[in-house]
């Protein structure tokens, strides 16, 4: 049989790779950028071409004896974690960056079964701080961190 959990994982990763790249050239350049070696659409090329790559990878090489088996997945922490980022690409402009950072990680965190509240704070809050101060003091990318109603 053709269609093994590898050579659907590789179709799938196939077509998110193509789209990925058919996207990354709407990436807009600045004039200066057009002849220099490295520009916005760089790392998202290299990424897509790699992908293709992989893909071809897992669809033409032989795969094992393993076909598609869906029962007895748990499909409820799938779900939860749809929901939960879901939430999170809604909240994280009004509630800022570091908020819906921390409920992400401390949520799924409990969707993983971490019932410990003073480790889910002490996990996810110093991870969305670090995050948003890479982002912003290392790599000079804004990200509001604060909701609106904190800004001062």
């Amino acid at each position: 049989m053709f269609f093994t959990n590898r050579r659907i994982g590789g179709l799938l990763l196939l077509a998110f790779c193509v789209t990925y790249a058919v996207l990354s050239q709407r990436i807009p350049l600045l004039p200066f950028q057009a002849n220099v070696a490295f520009h916005a659409r760089t790392m998202p090329e290299v990424l897509a071409v790699l992908g293709i790559g992989l893909s071809i990878a897992i669809i033409a090489l032989p795969a094992s004896k393993e076909y598609l088996d869906l029962s007895g997945k748990n499909w409820g922490t799938v779900f939860s974690f749809l929901v939960l980022m879901s939430f999170y690409g809604l909240t994280i402009r009004p509630f800022g960056f570091i908020l819906s950072s921390s409920i992400l990680l401390g949520v799924g965190y409990w969707i993983l079964g971490e019932r410990k509240i003073w480790l889910l704070l002490a996990t996810s809050i110093p991870i969305a701080v670090a995050f948003w101060a890479l982002m912003t003091l290392g790599l000079g990318v804004f990200i509001e961190p604060l909701p609106w109603f904190l800004k001062g």
